[in-house]
């Protein structure tokens, strides 16, 4: 099999090639996406599922979705969280919406993230009653969690949020 030349810079030797026009790129010229890049995404659009993209293919197709995604992912990080202990804090919130559940993941941190990222996706800017809970999973000697986790997406106003000053371990 004899190597075609890249497409965009015609180098000789052009190894990749672009999933969607599929035309020969070389390693300068290409753009790889990492499986990991729309990891928290539950559909992903069958052109988001390659990995090897040319670059008018990358600029057209997945530029936009890519700085979507990422948006998103940083406004979970800004996602305000409250857990059931913390009851009197949110006691006079609506709870319109039904509960969000997460199940399977490695990390308790990334079970809330998983959480904040699809209260996000709903237009919500907090989730509340979050109660998470490990299962422990032996494989042999090794030993290890499981994640799985349920609350509540809701919109709570910041400066209208009553504050509970008598615990002093998990103040907001």
């Amino acid at each position: 099999m004899s190597k075609q030349p890249c497409s965009i810079c015609n180098k000789p030797k052009a190894p990749n090639e672009c999933a969607l026009c599929h035309i020969s790129v070389c390693k300068t010229c290409v753009h790889f996406l990492s499986p990991n890049d729309f990891l928290f995404l539950t559909h992903i659009p069958s052109k988001l599922t390659h990995q090897v993209y040319c670059l008018s293919c990358y600029n057209s197709d997945i530029e936009k979705p890519l700085a979507e995604y990422n948006e998103k992912i940083e406004q979970a990080k800004n996602v305000m969280i409250f857990t059931k202990s913390q009851a009197k804090e949110t006691r006079f919130i609506k709870r319109l919406e039904d509960p969000l559940v997460i199940t399977e993941c490695p990390d308790k941190d990334e079970v809330l993230l998983r959480m904040a990222f699809k209260a996000v996706n709903l237009n919500y800017n907090s989730i509340i009653d979050v109660e998470l809970k490990p299962l422990k999973v032996r494989d042999g000697s090794y030993h290890t969690h499981i994640w799985s986790g349920t609350g509540i997406p809701a919109n709570v106003e910041e400066d209208k949020l009553m504050k509970d000053r008598s615990f002093k371990s998990m103040p907001n």
